[in-house]
């Protein structure tokens, strides 16, 4: 089914050039917007964000990359997202790749935050013809370091995350989305982000809010030394130097893990060191695409 898209809602975005749309052989019409020529960069964005995440990437990196940023399916600007198809990291995988192929973009330099970086990390796994370059900025999803672990490893979260996200849940789902989206935005980046965020931020996170409780019943897949194996690309992980610790432990880990990996940590960064450290971050992503 093709998502239906308000154009009052799409007139919203200022800053971004217009928005095109690619229907992908699933039939799912994914939007996305794009800046620039060159060799395709292709942003994959994580928790209640959308392709306005990468505002402050586009037109920089797009001077020397065709820059291009979809919206997962589920997220702003469908407006039926509710109701359109099966959400899911194994889905929004499979949906990139059919992405990359509609616009014969392959093989693209891959760039993906948080809950994107998990699926920009499988998309490589999984497809690895389409991927040129590999950049995972602050990677989600939980780490399994055990000798017995394997490639198709459970995911396992500490309780005390389980139970703040059932909360945060419960929050969304009674319309309480300021007060979810606080507990939820302050335990991934730092106390009192959400109160200082800036407005922009706050928008876009409440236009996927209901997103939220679909994600915490679709568990990511843990990141093992195995499937780290089958990443056979060049490399950079990005994490903040104030990243949440879990964030930090999964880039530590797969730098060890991967064969051809590098890492670069934004300073007095937190999760969301491309909006805050925008010129760092662009820097690190230019320099490492510019040179494979």
């Amino acid at each position: 089914m093709n998502a239906r898209t308000d154009p009052a809602v799409l007139a919203a975005v200022q800053t971004l050039p217009e928005p095109s749309f690619a229907t992908v052989a699933s039939g799912i019409s994914v939007p996305y917007v794009e800046c620039g020529e060159g060799e395709p960069l292709l942003f994959i964005h994580g928790s209640l964000c959308d392709f306005r995440w990468w505002s402050a990437q586009l037109a920089p990196l797009g001077e020397d990359f065709r820059c291009i940023a979809p919206s997962l399916s589920h997220y702003w600007p469908a407006v039926d997202a509710y109701v359109q198809g099966d959400f899911g990291w194994e889905a929004h995988v499979a949906e990139m790749a059919d992405f990359i192929a509609a616009l014969d973009l392959a093989p693209v330099h891959l760039v993906g935050h948080s809950r994107g970086g998990c699926i920009a990390f499988h998309l490589a796994r999984e497809y690895p013809r389409l991927v040129k370059t590999l950049t995972l900025a602050d990677p989600g999803g939980p780490l399994q370091t055990s000798a017995q672990s394997t490639s198709a490893a459970p995911a396992a979260l500490p309780p005390a995350t389980n139970a703040l996200r059932g909360r945060v849940a419960e929050l969304i789902e009674a319309g309480e989305l300021d007060a979810g989206l606080e507990m939820f935005v302050d335990s991934v980046s730092m106390p009192g982000f959400w109160r200082k965020s800036t407005e922009s931020f706050r928008r876009m996170a409440l236009d996927n809010a209901l997103t939220l409780p679909k994600q915490f019943r679709d568990p990511l897949p843990a990141y093992t030394r195995e499937a780290a194996r089958d990443i056979k690309c060049r490399t950079l992980l990005i994490d903040g130097q104030k990243s949440p610790r879990m964030f930090r432990n999964n880039v530590e880990k797969l730098e060890e893990w991967i064969e051809y990996a590098g890492r670069e940590t934004i300073a007095g960064a937190s999760h969301g060191m491309n909006v805050a450290s925008p010129g760092a971050f662009n820097r690190a992503v230019r320099t490492f695409a510019a040179a494979w």
